[in-house]
């Protein structure tokens, strides 16, 4: 059955969506990214605290395993089908359409990154993962989101208001390729689902940075490149001596 191809698709990619690509890495180094910075297992929080090297691979396992999620979802899509009986003895296997099968494993595979049970429910914000998706199921999307994402950040350096700007942009973008863009390629955009993914992908992300909104709205969220201050005398050296002392985990 259809009901039954689309739990698999996000159990699937909830599990997918799980593996905490920020908390491996530095656990790769001897740290818990859980007690530096902001604590938040994400890309952001990876850069700031140990360097652009391993923020930059941890956005990209984070994109990467979103990407995944969306392409394994629309396989299985086309894989399993429900078998319905038609009038005088005839068959057909109806499948899942790819645009929804994609839709399911890009939900999944977020909720399972801001939700990994594995953490006790306590993971990312879901940025990169959610540009992850978006590549996998609308490629021209994704990279007008980026764009959005990267000028505001240059402007205001600010990292949380360039993602919410980005998620807001995002299904005002869906619609315009909806009605304005291609009818073919990797540019198209097809199906009023991929709006309300963005909506609902945007509800989220704007969710998950509520914390930030307020410092932003205060005038204390910090901008990208600044260091995050040690409300506790002394952490700041037992961080520097902690990543100093680190030693690869075999």
């Amino acid at each position: 059955m259809i009901s039954l191809t689309v739990a698999l698709i996000v159990v699937v990619s909830y599990l997918l969506g799980t593996i905490p690509s920020g908390l491996l890495i530095s656990k790769s180094q001897g740290l818990d990214i859980r007690q530096l910075g902001s604590r938040n297992i994400g890309a952001t929080n990876v850069w700031r605290t140990m360097g652009k090297k391993w923020g930059f691979l941890a956005f990209f396992c984070d994109a990467f395993k979103g990407w995944v999620a969306v392409r394994i979802g629309m396989h299985l899509a086309a894989q399993y089908g429900a078998t319905i009986v038609l009038p005088h003895g005839h068959t057909m296997v109806k499948f899942l359409p790819s645009d929804y099968a994609g839709i399911a494993a890009a939900l999944g595979c977020i909720v399972g990154h801001n939700f990994p049970i594995w953490l006790g429910f306590k993971g990312g914000k879901g940025v990169a993962t959610s540009l992850g998706v978006i590549v996998g199921m609308m490629p021209a999307v994704s990279l007008a989101i980026f764009t959005v994402w990267a000028v505001v950040l240059w402007i205001s350096r600010y990292v949380s208001l360039a993602s919410l700007v980005a998620a807001l942009s995002t299904p005002i973008i869906v619609l315009l390729l909806m009605f304005f863009g291609p009818a073919e390629g990797w540019a198209a955009v097809r199906g009023w689902g991929n709006f309300y993914f963005g909506v609902a992908a945007a509800l989220m992300l704007i969710k998950r940075h509520t914390p930030n909104i307020k410092r932003l709205l205060n005038g204390t969220e910090l901008r990208f490149g600044e260091p995050k201050p040690s409300a506790e005398p002394g952490a700041a050296p037992r961080l520097a001596s902690a990543r100093q002392n680190a030693t690869p985990c075999r």
